[in-house]
Formats: C-alpha cells, sequence, structure tokens
C-alpha cells in the first residue's frame, strides 16, 4: 500500500492545499465533486497539481506537514520543478 501527499489548486497561482491520504483518486475525486464540506469546498479548488508516493503512512504524514508549514513561493516552486503548466494530473490517475 502507498501512502500520498498532494496539492491542490484553484487555478496557476491561486489558493491550494495540500493533503495526505492512502488512495489519492478517490480523494482528489471528493474535492471535485465537493463530497467533502471544507476548504477545497469553499475556496474551489480541485485541480490536481502535484502528488508523491511514500511508503508508510508515517513518512507521507511527515511530508505533509513539512509542506504545510512551507512558505506559498517554496510550495509554488515544487509545482512548477515537475508540473510548470499546472496540468490537471488527475486524469493520469485513472489510466
Amino acid at each position: 500500500m502507498h501512502f500520498y501527499v498532494y496539492i491542490l489548486a484553484s487555478k496557476r497561482n491561486g489558493t491550494l492545499y495540500v493533503g495526505m491520504t492512502d488512495n489519492l483518486a478517490r480523494r482528489v475525486w471528493e474535492h471535485r465533486t465537493n463530497a467533502v464540506p471544507g476548504f477545497t469546498r469553499r475556496y474551489g479548488v480541485k485541480t490536481l497539481v502535484w502528488h508523491e508516493a511514500h511508503e508508510t503512512r508515517e513518512s507521507a504524514f511527515t511530508r505533509e506537514r513539512q509542506l504545510k508549514k512551507w512558505n506559498r513561493a517554496w510550495k509554488l516552486q515544487l509545482i512548477e520543478q515537475t508540473n510548470p503548466t499546472w496540468r490537471d494530473l488527475f486524469e493520469d490517475l485513472n489510466t
């Protein structure tokens, strides 16, 4: 089993959300369909722009906490290193 840390965005350089899950496709779908009330629903944060896999829940949790403490510029740089066009990566999860 893998665990994932991910970043969602409302648009390019828009509002960002950092999360962690053990089922990335399902969790992003929940955000996209507003299935769960909260921050992402309130701010329209639905585009998967970055993610990474971890072998353990603990390492994913540690990484999520690390990213949540990062300043915005560092998060933008992390996204643009692997996804410079801010393409929605959700489509890749179902292929």
